[in-house]
């Protein structure tokens, strides 16, 4: 299952789900629960999210977001 968020919010994800960030440089994506994994693109490292961690997002791509276990993140 793929998820796709047009407007900022929170989300919930489950173990597996992958969210895409479009456009979103600028964009804060916090971590309030669970393990999230982040990848942007045309970025040589990947970012590891657990609960109470953020990353300000670098790029304008393409961005990955996925549940390493069920997670509650926002984006802003």
């Amino acid at each position: 299952m793929r998820i796709e968020l047009r407007n900022p919010g929170a989300v919930r994800l489950n173990d597996g789900q992958m969210l895409r960030v479009v456009d979103g440089a600028g964009v804060t994506v916090t971590c309030n629960e669970g393990t999230v994994w982040v990848t942007e693109a045309d970025q040589q490292r990947d970012v590891v999210l657990e609960a109470g961690t953020r990353v300000r997002l670098k790029r304008a791509g393409l961005t990955l977001i996925q549940a390493l276990k069920p997670a509650s993140l926002s984006i802003a």
